[in-house]
């Protein structure tokens, strides 16, 4: 049997012991494959859902244009996990690298949508893919600017924006806002409960359990909701539980301007540092080498269909998507490393994504419901950026470049109003505390020289 040089360099390539139950290119027994994947999805779909769910409620889109942009969101990550797992190419990193909508994007997104709509978010989303694309094909020097510190300081700025997000939900969202039944007990007793439930079941030995949490807690919020009249059922018509969802490219049309490109492109700076470290993580998991060609292939490979991937997305309306990094750990717990897996996983998100019930259903969900569960997951994020930032050396020059992008950042986030007389552009760019904390980060860790001083 005569093989080709990609297929004869990756049986050359060095496997890692491990204790794996199926390796990378294994390809498990449909029941085996079908209960990993099954697994897999339970601690996503909650994930992938989100991100449409908090941008529809904040742009406050009608029932109709919420449940089409979650089954989208659906129908793009399987087409993403795919080509992942896949490789076209010199696309995907050819691991079980699971890709779903990312939370990163939503606080510019958001940004954009109340300047623009959706043809903006979508126009500025396709339009800055291209930069972490370009990014894949010379990361190594991109990580000598972007660093650990800026990339942690960028997640927990991310993480911190959204907390503001979760409050607001777990409040009622906008419209409570607007009705004046924001903070009632009611609301907040539903989030409360939300937020217990995922905890305990979170804290539960049970592995199952465990990695069901968010949508057992989900579960429990809906039905409570119910029963507390918040649910309105009568605003799904029967027509949109019927049928299927048909993908429509460009079907909001596009738009574009400066300040929404800069700071979703920021985003697509860090998402790329980011997926190397998933590709990264995911390599050692699956037993290979995190050094030589092959890994450089592996990492170059996923980077470049996370842009590709968002760039997708953007077309069939949704958002960006990213490398999730939660299935990492359901490939230690399970053993399975296959990425034949993945393309389980791919089938089922299409096929959920192409029914309108799915959607619509979760477009019902009461934002308390949504606010309990995603408070802790942005927590999660913000402390994920601790993490990084603490893993570095904090000496005086870390020091002064948090300092900086912390207080610009934060600053900018808590007292927007100090851009009121600023130029729109100037506006546009700053407006957003991840981009002018992200931005000055960069800037910051260039720019500042600091010489140690031995003796102190």
């Amino acid at each position: 049997m005569k093989l080709n040089p990609e297929e004869l360099e990756e049986m050359i390539e060095p496997v890692e012991k491990t204790d794996l139950i199926y390796g990378i290119d294994d390809r498990p027994p449909f029941k085996e494959a079908l209960f990993a994947a099954l697994q897999h999805l339970l601690a996503i779909f909650v994930a992938i859902i989100t991100p449409p769910l908090i941008i529809a409620g904040a742009l406050k889109l009608d029932l109709e244009t919420t449940g089409f942009l979650v089954s989208m969101a659906l129908f793009a990550s399987g087409i993403s996990t795919f080509i992942q797992c896949r490789r076209i190419g010199p696309i995907g990193a050819k691991l079980l690298c699971i890709q779903g909508t990312s939370f990163s994007f939503i606080g510019p997104i958001i940004t954009a949508g109340l300047a623009g709509g959706l043809p903006l978010i979508f126009g500025a989303c396709i339009a800055a893919a291209p930069i972490e694309m370009v990014i894949s094909r010379t990361f190594k020097y991109m990580r000598s600017i972007i660093t650990p510190l800026v990339s942690g300081i960028v997640v927990l700025l991310i993480g911190l924006s959204l907390i503001k997000v979760g409050i607001v939900s777990c409040g009622g969202g906008y419209g409570a806002m607007d009705n004046g039944t924001f903070g009632s007990i009611r609301n907040i007793g539903v989030a409360a409960t939300v937020l217990l439930s995922v905890l305990f079941f979170n804290r539960c030995k049970n592995k199952y359990l465990r990695m069901s949490s968010i949508v057992l807690g989900l579960c429990i919020g809906y039905a409570l909701a119910y029963f507390l009249g918040m649910v309105d059922m009568a605003a799904a018509s029967s027509q949109s539980l019927m049928g299927f969802n048909i993908p429509m490219p460009f079907k909001y049309g596009l738009d574009l301007n400066f300040s929404a490109f800069v700071a979703i492109g920021l985003v697509y700076l860090i998402t790329a540092i980011e997926a190397t470290g998933d590709v990264t993580a995911n390599s050692m998991i699956s037993g290979k080498s995190i050094e030589g060609e092959g890994y450089l292939k592996r990492v170059s490979g996923g980077v470049l269909a996370d842009g590709v991937n968002s760039f997708i997305a953007g077309i069939f309306n949704s958002f960006p998507n990213s490398i999730f990094a939660q299935n990492n750990g359901i490939i230690q717990l399970t053993g399975v490393a296959s990425r034949y897996v993945g393309y389980y996983i791919a089938g089922m998100l299409v096929l959920l994504g192409l029914f309108p019930v799915v959607g619509v259903v979760f477009s019902l969900m009461p934002d308390p419901v949504l606010g309990g569960a995603t408070l802790l997951m942005f927590g999660t994020v913000a402390a994920a950026g601790i993490r990084i930032i603490a893993s570095q050396e904090i000496n005086r020059k870390a020091t002064l470049v948090l300092a900086v992008s912390l207080s610009l950042g934060l600053g900018v986030e808590l007292m927007p109003d100090i851009l009121n007389t600023a130029p729109e552009a100037i506006k546009g760019i700053f407006s957003s505390g991840i981009t002018t904390g992200g931005l000055a980060a960069i800037f910051a860790n260039v720019l500042i020289r600091v010489k140690e001083d031995k003796t102190e």
